[in-house]
């Protein structure tokens, strides 16, 4: 009983979550934004076991396969249809919170400070409006959550095997590797060479094994693109299906080095915590909606106060880490500097806000670690709990606009705060 009084604001900040990640799900019609790719290529995965095209051909995909196997996985359970191929984002995406809540009571073992940052992940627009859509980057943000997780409990073994997870789904999960090898030096100090060799195989191995686990369907099927690729080659010692496999990716490789076209939202990541420039996924003018102007859009944007008291947060952070380092900002910095500063290397590239959501969780510990430093110095916790309305009623404001509701143009305007944002 007093285990279940304990928890019950995680339930119902978890339950409020998953009704809002729900609620009409099968609206906007269609596919919106890049929806239109991943939800066919996910649709195709689970009835060919590889990406076809409507033609019934190979085709060229530029992510690993793993999101869109989940995303399929609702399609084969709900059907062909906007629900089917949203409602792993929306389960997966609730399911972020309560891990947010486990690594935040690892960090601080406060049941309160781990309430709150539940709370302000279930209120961040960004994070709502990715588990909303049939996009890749809520998966991401899963294996990441569980892969800092497992981390914290000292599990290398699920570590590898969530590493592995989040590099087939996104490449950029790949970034996470060098900071656990890092965080592994230590054991170079070890008399027991095979300490260090497990925990290569920890970072390094396991991650592959399962990144190419991934790719069953296409090794299975020979209608997979490129599948033959090798066929039409000079002879090589390494097997075909190796050496196309290869080619694959280091055609996967120049798209994205070569993805440099203008787009309307490009976003530099300098922008991405100031909420710079949004990405709208959908957007319409609709009729008979009451008013003689509606507008109706699906806008990925972090909640404003959030994010903006987020950003300060991580610079007040950043501050603390360089003058003292201890073990709760080290994993902050961490966690910050592999989802969010490798995005600096490459500014030349087409980059989109919504990427973003992956540093949300180091955002909201950055919070979180400011207000235990403010709780400890014996300050009550009256201003936090204001702090918390204040960013809870900045969610519902903007709420019309994250789940794509029919509002009059005077409303949505409203809502734009920065010209940037239209």
């Amino acid at each position: 009983m007093k285990l279940a009084k304990k928890y019950l604001p995680l339930t119902l900040i978890t339950l409020f979550a998953l009704i809002l990640r729900l609620w009409n799900l099968n609206k906007p019609k269609g596919y919106i934004f890049d929806e239109l790719y991943y939800a066919k290529n996910a649709n195709s995965l689970i009835t060919h076991g590889v990406e076809l095209n409507e033609s019934g051909q190979g085709e060229f995909v530029v992510h690993p396969p793993l999101g869109k196997w989940l995303i399929g996985i609702g399609i084969k359970a709900f059907g062909n249809n906007e629900f089917g191929w949203r409602i792993s984002s929306a389960l997966i995406g609730t399911s972020c919170i309560v891990i947010m809540f486990l690594i935040t009571q690892k960090l601080f073992n406060s049941i309160y400070l781990s309430h709150i940052a539940a709370l302000l992940m279930a209120v961040d627009g960004l994070t709502l409006v990715m588990s909303r859509v049939a996009l890749l980057d809520i998966f991401l943000l899963f294996f990441i959550l569980l892969t800092f997780y497992f981390y914290l409990l000292n599990n290398y073994w699920l570590v590898g095997i969530f590493l592995g997870a989040a590099t087939s789904v996104k490449w950029s999960g790949a970034y996470l590797i060098p900071l656990f090898l890092l965080l592994s030096v230590n054991l170079l100090r070890s008399k027991l060479l095979s300490d260090f060799v497990q925990r290569i195989a920890q970072i390094v191995l396991i991650p592959t094994l399962v990144y190419l686990f991934t790719w069953s369907g296409w090794f299975i099927n020979n209608s997979g693109w490129g599948r033959d690729w090798a066929k039409s080659q000079s002879d090589s010692l390494m097997p075909d299906i190796a050496r196309s496999f290869w080619n694959y990716h280091g055609e996967i490789l120049n798209f994205h080095s070569g993805l440099n076209e203008s787009h309307s939202y490009d976003a530099n990541p300098w922008s991405w915590l100031i909420l710079g420039r949004p990405t709208s996924f959908f957007y319409e003018s609709p009729k008979n909606c009451g008013s003689s102007n509606c507008s109706q859009e699906v806008l990925a944007i972090g909640t404003p106060l959030l994010w903006w008291a987020g950003a300060i947060a991580i610079a007040v952070l950043v501050g603390f880490w360089i003058k003292q380092r201890d073990q709760i900002s080290n994993f902050i910095v961490g966690g910050l500097a592999v989802t969010y500063l490798p995005w600096f290397l490459i500014q030349s590239r087409t980059m989109f806000y919504f990427y973003a959501v992956v540093i949300t969780p180091f955002l909201i510990l950055a919070l979180i670690y400011l207000l235990q430093r403010y709780l400890t110095a014996g300050y009550a916790s009256l201003w936090i709990n204001l702090f918390l309305v204040a960013v809870f009623l900045n969610f519902i404001f903007f709420l019309p606009v994250l789940i794509g509701s029919e509002i009059s143009y005077s409303q949505w305007m409203l809502r734009m705060w920065l010209p940037s944002w239209i």
